[in-house]
């Protein structure tokens, strides 16, 4: 609704403005542009020899998916030259502060941009940093022109690209609904005659327009609620069932419409023949029939043979309005169609770092995984079984993770975090292998119930030592020795539970519905209960 009612906007200013006969002022000049002298044909055939096949091949390939590929690149070029030149200005996207042309009002329905970028990445994979995105949209301008049928020619190459884009300078484009003298001093301001602009208009031969770009001539002709006379009124009638009427429907609907009514899809004469029989869709394309300057050019254009060479004469002096060849100061190679060199390199990632310890750490497993080699028991002489200091069952401690192997036994009161130490369980068959220790984060598996009959004997903790005060926060409480002839009821151990006080030497639960003196320490986690 809002592209509706600003289109029509548009076209309301433009219209007072041609009432009031505005001047066109004509703009400064750029800085940094060159002649089109300096462009040539086949300027990339030592530097990017297949340069012109790739475009060619991607057009192609779009053209067949999509054939109205031709007149959306046709305008893209002639909205892109008549806004600071052929500098592929048109195809840089806005940033943070800055809008470029793509938002002006009557670039809002540009189509193609994807093509130019697919285009550019294929030439970029031959030839980094050497084909420039004006060129390319020129080339591709020419391609789609053949490939609709109409004349193939050769475009000189060589620009550079433009570093600026700026939204406002859009807004001089010249309007549909220019009289023929308005629209002639626009072409005038860029080095293109009369005869110019009537061969560049034939392009609408190919072309479509939006209701809203022509729609006061099938409802309100200059205010006067009519439609426009000139207008053929069978192509009044037939519009008038396809396009909304503003004035009366808040309609959004903007369908478009062929300018070239008879052969839209293909590249030829019969836009002057239809214009000339009435039926031209935009103001500017029925005012050249009317108008004595431009009528005989309209006139003969209806011949291929007089057209053909016209429009390519045209297309090409368009193309190098307000070239950059030279001056890298305002224009470069991009090596991106919608962002300057620039911009895109600050805007590039950093690479990322691979990541390794940080100065002063060592390297190591982190809290809560699993150990590494160098905590695992195997084969080795501080894990080789056989009977010696380190593997007699006793108030041998479990190791610390994190010491070397063969180090000393740290002290049963300075445990890493604050829990008693687990008593090593002592192997059977006199085997002095220790149980692995894990992780003091990760308890280890549920250990099957042993009979009293296999139990080992309890170690006797050593002379003079007290036991050790529970920690503060348990995993699953410790409950005192059934009395004979009851079983403890376990807890559910979700939660934290309340925290019962351990009598010296017990540390777990009895087997269920076993009757017996209290059970000895084992070794495990701490607080991991066996049902």
């Amino acid at each position: 609704m809002a592209l509706f009612y600003g289109i029509v906007l548009q076209l309301l200013l433009l219209y007072a403005c041609t009432l009031c006969n505005c001047a066109l002022v004509a703009p400064p000049p750029l800085p940094g542009r060159g002649t089109a002298a300096e462009l040539q044909v086949g300027f990339y055939s030592r530097t990017c020899p297949r340069a012109e096949d790739i475009v060619r091949t991607q057009v192609q390939k779009r053209f067949l998916l999509d054939p109205s590929i031709t007149p959306a690149l046709l305008r893209m070029l002639f909205h892109d030259s008549f806004v600071r030149g052929t500098d592929a200005s048109i195809l840089l996207n806005s940033k943070p502060g800055h809008e470029a042309e793509k938002e002006a009002l009557p670039n809002l329905t540009i189509r193609g941009f994807d093509l130019i970028d697919e285009a550019k990445d294929a030439v970029e994979a031959a030839c980094p940093g050497v084909v420039s995105c004006a060129d390319i949209l020129v080339l591709a301008v020419r391609d789609s022109v053949a490939l609709a049928g109409g004349p193939k020619y050769a475009v000189p190459t060589g620009r550079l690209d433009g570093k600026v884009s700026i939204k406002e300078e859009a807004l001089s484009l010249p309007s549909p609904a220019f009289p023929v003298e308005q629209s002639q001093e626009s072409f005038r301001q860029k080095g293109l005659d009369l005869e110019d602009m009537v061969a560049l208009l034939g392009a609408h031969t190919v072309g479509v327009a939006l209701c809203g770009f022509f729609n006061d001539r099938l409802f309100n002709f200059r205010g006067t609620g009519m439609a426009d006379p000139t207008m053929n009124p069978q192509l009044v009638t037939r519009l008038s069932t396809i396009c909304p009427n503003p004035f009366f429907t808040e309609s959004n609907a903007d369908p478009p419409i062929d300018l070239d009514q008879s052969t839209p899809a293909l590249f030829d004469t019969a836009y002057y023949t239809q214009i000339l029989a009435g039926n031209g869709i935009l103001q500017i394309d029925q005012a050249i029939t009317a108008d004595p300057t431009t009528l005989g050019f309209v006139n003969s254009f209806t011949s291929a043979s007089t057209f053909f060479p016209a429009f390519v004469k045209s297309i090409i002096k368009m193309g190098n309005v307000d070239v950059i060849t030279a001056d890298t100061t305002h224009g470069e190679i991009r090596l991106k169609c919608n962002v300057s060199n620039s911009r895109a390199a600050a805007r590039a990632p950093v690479p990322a770092t691979k990541p390794g310890p940080a100065p002063g750490t060592k390297r190591g497993p982190a809290p809560g995984t699993k150990p590494g080699p160098a905590t695992k028991p195997g084969p080795g002489p501080a894990t080789k079984p056989g009977p010696g200091p380190a593997t007699k069952p006793g108030p041998v401690t479990a190791p610390v993770p994190g010491t070397k192997p063969g180090s000393a036994a740290p002290k049963p009161a300075a445990p890493v975090t604050g829990r008693p130490a687990p008593v090593t369980k002592p192997s059977p068959a006199g085997q002095g292998k220790p149980s692995p220790v894990g992780h003091v984060s990760k308890p280890p598996a549920r250990a099957k119930p042993t009979p009293v009959s296999k139990r080992p004997a309890t170690a006797k903790p050593p002379a003079g030592s007290k036991p050790r005060k529970p920690p503060p926060r348990q995993v699953a409480p410790v409950t005192m020795p059934a009395p004979r002839g009851r079983s403890p009821v376990p807890k559910p151990p979700f939660g934290p539970p309340p925290v019962t006080p351990a009598a010296p030497g017990h540390g777990r639960k009895p087997p269920v519905g076993h009757v017996s003196r209290p059970s000895p320490p084992q070794a495990g986690h701490v607080g991991a209960s066996q049902l």
